[in-house]
């Protein structure tokens, strides 16, 4: 049986389900996509729920109807850390067998483990779990923590992979290789490509875990399969940015090694007009 997953950075449900602007209704659009790709499970990043249990529920009134044959989880920030900020929600069809929630804490710096950055699912068969990695932020500020995060979520990964084979998808906010971006002579002291973000990245695939974009796609750079961009992230600061195919691919489907033949598909779905983060699909 082939199961489809996918996982996408929305940056605010509420912005994307609720708002009034261009980019809402492009967000809707895409939201529109994702359900209609007929995934068993969607992993969605930056939420951005807050603490306004009437004005959440709204919002995700308003997500579940267009997956009404799913069940939902989330997980928000709290204090000590700011509400409204980052934030993680899984969708998983009713249909499949009834997971395991976890909502980790893996001991992490800072107030990173208390904002809703991690939401694992426990199947019979597998984990699936998604990740809004954090940013080192403007002027690297948070790139210590981020490393000991790094660090953390690596083991939290190797302890899930010892019990089953683990699906593990989101925001990396990391471009692995040169490869990954379209101007790295210009970023390597750019949060998201620093040496250190890359190398405690590769780290982590060599701790058992597969890249499926590289195991479908090779060394593909700028473009894969008849000129189709291989970026899942494009600045909106920068107008043209996905015109010009100037992005970062830091968004990924990782697997345990032992299962990443299984990988049938792995790569960004098409948002139009969209800039910000693409959602990214996998079948396995």
């Amino acid at each position: 049986m082939v199961h489809t997953l996918v996982s996408w950075n929305i940056d605010s449900l509420n912005a994307a389900l609720l708002g009034k602007s261009s980019r809402s209704a492009l967000s809707l659009k895409v939201v529109e996509t994702i359900r209609d790709l007929d995934p068993d499970v969607v992993a969605i990043q930056e939420t951005k729920l807050n603490g306004d249990q009437k004005k959440s529920a709204g919002i995700l009134k308003a997500l579940m109807r267009y997956f009404p044959d799913y069940q939902e989880v989330n997980r928000r920030s709290e204090a000590p850390a700011r509400t409204g900020y980052a934030g993680t929600l899984m969708l998983y069809r009713k249909s499949l067998p009834e997971p395991s929630v976890t909502r980790p804490r893996i001991g992490a710096p800072d107030t990173m483990d208390d904002e809703g950055r991690m939401l694992t699912l426990e199947f019979p068969d597998c984990f699936v779990t998604t990740v809004y990695t954090p940013n080192s932020g403007s002027g690297l500020v948070r790139l210590k923590p981020r490393g000991v995060w790094d660090d953390c979520y690596r083991h939290y990964l190797q302890e899930l992979d010892a019990r089953k084979p683990v699906l593990a998808c989101g925001d990396f906010n990391v471009a692995h290789e040169e490869i990954d971006i379209a101007n790295p002579a210009s970023n390597h002291h750019s949060a998201g490509f620093t040496d250190q973000e890359r190398e405690k990245f590769g780290l982590l695939l060599d701790a058992g875990f597969t890249d499926t974009f590289r195991k479908i796609h090779g060394d593909a750079a700028g473009f894969y399969d008849d000129r189709r961009s291989i970026y899942t992230w494009f600045a909106q600061r920068a107008p043209k940015s996905k015109i010009n195919n100037s992005g970062w691919r830091i968004d990924y489907w990782l697997t345990s090694n032992r299962i990443a033949d299984q990988v049938s598909t792995s790569e960004p779905v098409d948002t139009g007009e969209r800039q910000d983060h693409l959602p990214i699909l996998l079948r396995i």
